[in-house]
């Protein structure tokens, strides 16, 4: 961290572990590989294969070097030679994993060399505030948010989340019959004064009820909002953590792809890679910056900065966590897999830390312009207006209005946030002005009338050949009691939908928003240029 005043050891928290957590113990097979490293042991325990008799000799990987420049279309701007990583059956100087060792049983912590340059880089990155954090690896964050409620929540538990969560984090432990509580969020994601206040509160609005003890949270480009939180939020939510003696998970896929706010207008801007120190400055803190207790359970992931396909992430967590999800692991999926980590762990080796952050900054800018993009096609297909200039109830950033129909009577249709981070766009469309809207309000037959406008939309956007992803997705499980808008107490009148803007050519993403303009028009009863 650059400082030498000593820091404090994580605290006991052994009382959050669920009785199935409690009860686990080493796998007596794993449990006898530490001693197999001894000098002199002959090992006549352990049925693992020769690797002699592994077919595979070696392997070579051709990447980008960590100073590539890319073009706007993610292509190198200049022919250059290719970084070429070979990995070796047997231990070669340099080599960070050999194939012997990679594709052999392992412990359930991972490989030992890799998990040394992850908590080296999470030390220099992130510089959590207690000393004794570890690194356990995992097969990608779903892998470690899976293992995370199997080590923390039991059956009928609370589970604390944003207002708009991720639905597969939800998947986990709805089946459990766990429960969500989400907190109301703004342009920064949790408001801490709302979590105070649920949790001061807790006895009068659930009496006779177990208080949630586990938090959940995209704290970076959050899936699906887009926003970004920054230090002094998380510092109060980590406080109020501390005081009502809650867990944070602090799930964070998108933790190198932070943007700058997005400049209205501006057609002519100039994407260059910044140093790697510059860029590790401009990142927003990690919760581990202000977690002196080890109540962060953190999940990094290679998925959004490497590949996806590689499965691999990483827990940082306290001693006492690590532990128990070791033995989770050992017996569930035993280690990450062993291609995964030669070929990540030798091309992070050849690339060194500098030049893993210097590609992180590289490939920022390639996701900060395909978010620029989306913009700007938001922005010809519709007017924008400062949400701060018009009196729309809710409304955040900039508002959508039909393109060419702009004045004090306008009709909003959508207002959204410009993203800092991630890959979406979180559109909050304004169904009250719709006349469509009013007429299925009018039906009394109708139980919930934002969900059927929402569904009566998507399958028009659907129909041009446009696809967005519902935002009912993205609301928080409280029970089968309440599952309509008027009965989980949302906004009457409003519903979303979460546009993505990674995968899309910039002329598909102007091709896909023009397409939408027409449906919401239509859908608003608005004529509009577009209409062809």
């Amino acid at each position: 961290m650059g400082s030498t005043q000593r820091l404090p050891n994580a605290i006991d928290l052994s009382h959050h572990l669920n009785t199935h957590s409690k009860s686990r113990n080493a796998s007596p097979l794993k449990d006898i590989l530490a001693f197999m490293s001894y000098e002199g042991m002959i090992s006549l325990a352990g049925g693992l294969p020769h690797p002699s008799l592994f077919p595979f000799q070696s392997t070579s990987i051709s990447t980008y070097p960590s100073s590539v420049v890319l073009d706007a279309a993610g292509m190198p701007k200049v022919e250059q030679d290719v970084l070429n990583v070979t990995i070796t059956k047997e231990e070669q100087t340099g080599q960070m994993i050999s194939l012997a060792k990679a594709l052999q049983y392992g412990s359930g912590l991972g490989d030992t060399s890799l998990r040394e340059w992850a908590r080296s880089f999470t030390d220099t990155v992130f510089g959590p505030a207690y000393q004794d954090f570890e690194i356990l690896l995992n097969s990608g964050n779903t892998d470690g948010w899976c293992k995370v409620v199997r080590l923390l929540c039991e059956p009928g538990d609370f589970v604390i989340c944003e207002q708009h969560t991720y639905p597969s984090a939800q998947a986990l432990w709805i089946p459990m019959g766990c429960q969500a509580i989400p907190v109301r969020m703004d342009g920064q994601g949790i408001i801490p004064e709302e979590l105070e206040r649920l949790m001061e509160n807790w006895e009068v609005l659930h009496p006779k009820t177990k208080r949630p003890h586990l938090l959940y949270l995209v704290p970076v480009g959050s899936n699906p909002t887009g926003v970004t939180m920054l230090g002094a939020r998380r510092k109060a939510i980590y406080d109020a953590c501390v005081k009502f003696d809650i867990i944070i998970c602090e799930d964070d896929p998108y933790s190198f792809l932070q943007y700058p706010d997005y400049q209205t207008g501006t057609t002519d801007l100039v994407y260059e890679a910044v140093t790697p120190n510059v860029y590790k400055a401009s990142l927003a803190p990690s919760f581990l910056a202000y977690d002196y207790q080890g109540r962060v359970i953190r999940l990094d992931t290679f998925s959004k900065t490497l590949a996806p396909g590689n499965r691999l992430g990483y827990f940082v967590a306290n001693p006492m966590f690590t532990e128990r999800l070791t033995r989770a692991t050992e017996v569930e999926t035993q280690a990450p897999s062993g291609w995964s980590q030669a070929i990540i762990g030798n091309l992070l080796s050849s690339w060194g830390t500098a030049g893993y952050l210097q590609w992180l900054s590289t490939l920022r800018l390639q996701y900060q312009r395909r978010r620029d993009w989306m913009c700007q096609a938001i922005a010809s297909s519709f007017d924008l207006r400062p949400a701060s200039s018009f009196d729309l109830p809710g409304a955040e950033g900039l508002i959508a209005f039909a393109k060419g129909s702009f004045s004090s009577s306008a009709i909003p249709i959508f207002s959204f946030m410009p993203p800092t981070g991630g890959m979406f766009i979180w559109a909050r469309l304004n169904f009250a002005s719709s006349p469509r809207f009013a007429e299925i309000q009018s039906d009394s037959s109708c139980k919930d009338p934002e969900q059927a406008f929402s569904d009566e939309i998507w399958i028009k956007l659907a129909k041009a050949l446009v696809l967005v992803t519902p935002g009912s997705y993205y609301t928080p499980w409280e029970g089968l009691e309440r599952t309509t808008t008027k009965e989980m107490g949302r906004e009457e009148g409003i519903g979303y939908f979460r546009l993505a803007f990674s995968l899309t050519t910039k002329e598909e993403m102007e091709i896909g928003i023009e397409r939408m303009a027409m449906v919401l028009n239509s859908s608003w009863g608005i004529s509009s240029g577009y209409e062809k």
